[in-house]
């Protein structure tokens, strides 16, 4: 069987279910509540609460980075790891993993495309994020050139430009988590366990990142970098976050992406 036709299929199952819908539109209703917080009120005090806040009001482009920013530390991550977590222990827990390798496919591209579909998701997750920011804040507020922590003035266009950028990085930073999640998922078949273990894992590591006696740890933690994209609010961008990032979820990847396979090449799905 194509590999895309399983990547379909895996794509298909994830967003057909009621539940990815439900944890997308909570996603989005995040900018929404601050969009409306933000119109019905004065606006916060500057310099008070998240950053970019006291911008929404002048400027409804920034409704979609405070929603980013709000959504990374928790929400995000907790919908990446029910959708991580479910990846083998959804189809074990359910009885369907058995028929699944009776297909002519071998159980690493199964692992590769099961992991592909929730890269996929993440992007999504970040996107749905973004879209209803800029959605909500082009209803709600004026809309018009954005000013860069920089200090710089970049017209409209490279402003949605921006954003997007900023929604990439996002859904850049959830692939490490992703990947914990495949193989926690490996190692169980009770899919709420293993979303449970992913999420609390996502939690523990910004923990560590906050306590400065292990400072050392902390540039090794998959969190690390979570949000370090204000310089692509910069002019001109600064690619070096991103790309610390990468390389960083890149490590992640291969690491626990080999300890999935080595798990999964060796798990009893007749039992």
């Amino acid at each position: 069987m194509p590999s895309s036709s399983l990547l379909a299929s895996e794509l298909h199952l994830i967003f057909r279910r009621r539940r990815t819908w439900a944890m997308l539109l909570a996603l989005g209703a995040v900018p929404v509540l601050v969009a409306v917080a933000v119109r019905l009120t004065s606006g916060p005090p500057t310099g008070r609460g998240p950053a970019f806040l006291d911008r929404v009001a002048g400027n409804g482009l920034f409704v979609a980075l405070v929603g980013l920013l709000m959504c990374v530390p928790l929400f995000l991550p907790l919908t990446v790891a029910v959708v991580a977590g479910d990846t083998i222990a959804g189809e074990a827990g359910h009885g369907t993993l058995r028929y699944l390798l009776l297909a002519p496919v071998s159980r690493g591209r199964l692992l590769a495309i099961k992991y592909a579909g929730a890269a996929v998701f993440c992007l999504a997750a970040a996107l749905m994020v973004a879209l209803c920011g800029i959605g909500i804040g082009l209803l709600l507020f004026p809309v018009g050139p954005v000013t860069l922590l920089s200090g710089d003035t970049i017209p409209l266009a490279e402003s949605f430009l921006r954003v997007g950028l900023v929604a990439a990085y996002v859904s850049v930073s959830l692939l490490g988590l992703s990947a914990i999640g495949l193989f926690v998922s490996t190692v169980t078949d009770v899919p709420v366990g293993a979303m449970a273990a992913t999420a609390v894992l996502s939690v523990a590591a910004q923990i560590l990142g906050q306590l400065p006696q292990l400072e050392w740890l902390h540039p090794w933690l998959f969190t690390h970098h979570w949000l370090g994209f204000a310089d692509l609010l910069r002019e001109p961008i600064l690619w070096t976050s991103f790309g610390e990032n990468a390389l960083l979820q890149a490590g992640y990847i291969l690491v626990f992406g080999a300890l999935a396979y080595g798990r999964f090449a060796t798990k009893d799905v007749l039992s």
